[in-house]
């Protein structure tokens, strides 16, 4: 079976063989996950790598863990500073507070730092939050460009983008704000 990036890795029956830090497998373990799914054996290894990808997958399967488990363990374990390394943009503050939830939860053994960004939230709460520092800023493409634009959002250190649902904003009509 083929895989979007190669050869399916249906040799991998552990998170351990993903290459993953063990701070994040005791994560893992205590959250009860016992084998990657699919989606994650293809692309927790790409994305370890920094290579790009596209990856697609029905509801449930983990796309989150996916994506979420190869930022953090891409975090410096000292010294972070304070502009965020990863910039998940999400089409609804609903997945918004989702996305955010389960990366606080899956980087909690290193305190991670998340911030979700998104309107009809107070924007000084998040000001005050991007002030003191975040490694991963999840956010809707409306209020993330409205940071970007009174300047309190600084991307200069992102070296991983996530375009979660990218599907689903470009149907919403997020076209232009994810070109901007």
């Amino acid at each position: 079976r083929r895989g979007w990036r190669g050869t399916f890795m249906s040799d991998v029956t552990d998170f351990s063989d993903l290459g993953l830090r063990e701070e994040l497998l005791a994560v893992l373990a205590d959250l009860g996950y016992e084998a990657p799914t699919p989606i994650q054996q293809e692309s927790i290894p790409q994305m370890l790598t920094g290579s790009d990808l596209l990856g697609q997958a029905a509801t449930g399967t983990g796309k989150t863990a996916a994506f979420a488990l190869p930022l953090l363990n891409r975090l410096p374990q000292q010294d972070r500073g304070k502009l965020p390394t990863a910039l998940v943009l999400v089409p609804t503050r609903e997945l918004c507070i989702q996305v955010s939830s389960a990366i606080h939860r899956y980087g909690r053994a290193f305190d991670a730092r998340t911030l979700p960004i998104y309107g009809g939230q107070p924007i000084g709460r998040q000001i005050s939050t991007l002030k003191r520092g975040t490694d991963i800023v999840i956010g809707t493409p409306g209020r993330v460009l409205d940071h970007l634009n009174r300047r309190t959002l600084d991307l200069g250190s992102v070296a991983t983008v996530v375009l979660d649902e990218a599907d689903e904003m470009l149907d919403m009509g997020f076209a232009e704000d994810l070109d901007s």
